[in-house]
């Protein structure tokens, strides 16, 4: 199963982590840019290795564990690096914050319903809720000195992707709201399943 290509590429993404870190806390124009480049190409296997299991019927239940635990590790390390280093700007640490709390929240409502036999199924707005927040952590690792390496010094990088982050963070406000009540409402059944077989 490991070697299956769409678990190998899932795992070449949690394996990209440490050097995404290691680039941007270097804090070069150049090293940013690499950050950037290599985020997009992890994020870039997140949208192939879901494709390529479809294609090859290679589904398995390594991969179905793998693929969001990978995706938290990319998005939270390139979260906590911007953060830590000052990447951060036009008050993007706020909506950072409630982008990593909301993953916590599902994660822990994703683990109990598991125990149930319940899963939550991956609604669009989520789908881009998703592809703003990469977006976002784009722009935000590039930053204002890759458009100037780029010979765009008129580019506001940090902006656009501050602007991005702060639109991602509503759209996961919205839509771990509506994954709080679908989650309330399979325990409410439970619980009352529960019941009348006791």
């Amino acid at each position: 199963m490991l070697t299956d290509l769409p678990n190998v590429l899932t795992l070449s993404r949690i394996g990209a982590i440490p050097v995404l870190v290691a680039l941007v806390a270097m804090g070069g124009a150049i090293t940013d840019c690499a950050a950037c480049l290599l985020f997009i190409a992890a994020a870039i296997t997140d949208y192939l290795d879901g494709r390529l299991a479809r294609a090859r019927q290679q589904y398995s239940e390594l991969g179905r564990m793998l693929d969001p635990i990978a995706d938290k590790l990319l998005v939270g390390a390139s979260l906590m690096m911007l953060a830590g280093t000052d990447h951060l700007p036009f008050g993007a640490l706020y909506p950072a914050i409630i982008i990593l709390a909301r993953e916590i929240l599902i994660s822990g409502m994703r683990e109990f319903l598991a125990a149930t036999r319940i899963s939550l199924p991956v609604t669009r707005l989520a789908k881009w809720k998703t592809g703003i927040q990469m977006t976002a952590i784009g722009f935000l690792l590039a930053g204002d000195g890759t458009g100037r390496l780029l010979q765009m010094p008129w580019l506001p990088v940090g902006l656009i992707g501050s602007v991005l982050l702060w639109i991602a963070a509503v759209l996961t406000v919205m839509t771990g709201w509506d994954y709080l009540m679908t989650a309330l409402r399979h325990i409410g059944r439970h619980d009352g399943a529960s019941k009348i077989a006791s």
